[in-house]
Order: structure tokens, then C-alpha cells, then sequence
């Protein structure tokens, strides 16, 4: 079954835990993880989207966060796209397919930070998503001139991963 993980990442720390999601996937199915920037027009076909991205201003960035991010790294940011956009522009889906949301945000209560999991996971349900399982968010420490993913959450989304594929391939079993 085909899986496709799309992460949007400013700093870094977004395409960490898409690469650990992926690699929790890849015990079981077949995934590819592709930066939004590179991410196809389509996703007919897939067994499983999952899609991530930092949250910025409470929800997915806009590209005015992103320009913010891009002066924070003097244009070192690696995604120039955002999910937003991204999920805005899919078409709907011809049949049903089963989604995924993460994001990375500061360790805060949601209703304080807002979650971009969140926003995204609403877009794939109007596109025709099916939920796999409820949007998931992975931890960032803020510092003085750097934003780090915090300890053990590396591992966490490796395992988030390795969750997903085991519902999938139950969901398949029928």
C-alpha cells in the first residue's frame, strides 16, 4: 500500500519528524516523504497521506510567517511552499483515502499555540480524507537563535509512524 508523507519544514526540525515518520511506516508499507515544495498535484491512488508542518501563529504558517522564518535563517528555510497551499490546491479526492496530520509546535496547552495539524487535518476532510488517526503534535524548544527538537521526540514520531502502519494495514484487513 502506497504511503506518502509531505512535510513543509522552516528550521529543520518539521522534516526530523517526517523522516522518523516515515521510517516508522517503512517496517510496513511502502513510503515516500517529499518536501511540500515537491509534493504531487494529486493523491488519488494513496493508501495513506499523512502531512505535517510547523505551526506558526496558531495554526498552518501563511506566507507572511514564513517570510518571518526565512529572515530568522537568512533565507536558509527548507520549505518555500506551505501545506496550506498545498492541501488548498489538491483536487478532491476520486475515492476516500485515509489521512494523517502532524505539526511541530512549542510544549504549550493547544488552546495556547494553536496546532497546524489541526487546520491541516480539516482540509483533507473536505477533500475526502477519512481520519487515520487524530492530529499529532511533536515538541520544539525555543532558544536564543535556535528553534531544537526536543529530547525523545525524534523517537516518539518514529513510533507515531510505526502506529499509523499498523492501523492501516488493519483498516486493509478489513
Amino acid at each position: 500500500m502506497q504511503v506518502l508523507v509531505v512535510f513543509e519544514s522552516m528550521f529543520g526540525n518539521t522534516e526530523i519528524v517526517a523522516r522518523a515518520i516515515g521510517k516508522g511506516l517503512a517496517a510496513s508499507c511502502e513510503v515516500d516523504v517529499v518536501n511540500v515544495d515537491d509534493a504531487p498535484a494529486h493523491w488519488d491512488g494513496l493508501g495513506l497521506l499523512v502531512a505535517g508542518g510547523p505551526t506558526h501563529a496558531h495554526g498552518m504558517s501563511r506566507s507572511g510567517t514564513r517570510k518571518g522564518a526565512w529572515q530568522q535563517v537568512e533565507g536558509g528555510v527548507r520549505s518555500a511552499t506551505g501545506i496550506r497551499e498545498w492541501l488548498s490546491a489538491l483536487p478532491k479526492a476520486e475515492r476516500r483515502v485515509l489521512v494523517a496530520t502532524f505539526d511541530t509546535r512549542i510544549r504549550k496547552a493547544r488552546w495556547l499555540t494553536g496546532s497546524a495539524a489541526v487546520g491541516a487535518r480539516k482540509l483533507l476532510l473536505k477533500r475526502r480524507g477519512i481520519p487515520l488517526a487524530p492530529p499529532e503534535s511533536f515538541f520544539v524548544d525555543v532558544g536564543k537563535n535556535a528553534t531544537i527538537l526536543c529530547e525523545g521526540e525524534q523517537e516518539r514520531a518514529e513510533a507515531w509512524g510505526a502506529l499509523l502502519a499498523a492501523r492501516l494495514l488493519e483498516t486493509a484487513a478489513g
